[in-house]
């Protein structure tokens, strides 16, 4: 999942670059630059926004990574069970009690483990949903900075 790790990455040193902008917003504030404040404000909502659509894209990824594996667990899975049932006909043809038990037993077993995997599956998926943060506008960061500040 290399792609994936690097999205969360560029998200990362985009949240450093917010925190950067934001001192700055303090920094020009402090000196009565409100107009250099405004634009240092500007820069980390931007910076905000752009490692959320990286945490946005990377989770993306991972739900397609999820579907991709679950897919192909599937698949396996069916194959399985077709030589499952292939060789409960042959031992039902046989009438052999104890090879259609085993048999049973077996099927039953690749269904457990297919519900497993599939209750797997979507609990990954649900954790790599992620939700819409409402967005701070230049005021409201400006008003909290000057705050900060005192």
């Amino acid at each position: 999942m290399e792609m994936y790790t690097k999205l969360e990455r560029n998200s990362k040193k985009c949240e450093k670059e917010e925190k950067v902008e934001k001192s700055k917003v303090k920094k020009a504030i402090q000196k009565g630059n409100m107009e250099g404040a405004r634009i240092h404000a500007e820069n980390a909502i931007r910076q905000k926004n752009q490692a959320l659509n990286y945490l946005r894209m990377s989770a993306r990824v991972d739900a397609v990574a999820s579907r991709v594996q679950t897919a192909l667990t599937t698949r396996k899975v069916t194959q399985s069970m077709a030589g499952v049932v292939k060789a409960m006909d042959a031992a039902m043809k046989s009438m052999n009690l104890e090879k259609i038990s085993g048999l049973m037993d077996k099927f039953e077993s690749q269904f457990e483990d297919l519900d497993v995997q599939s209750s797997y599956m979507e609990n990954a998926m649900s954790q790599t949903t992620t939700t819409n943060v409402p967005q701070n506008d230049v005021d409201s960061l400006l008003q909290q900075v000057a705050d900060e500040a005192g």
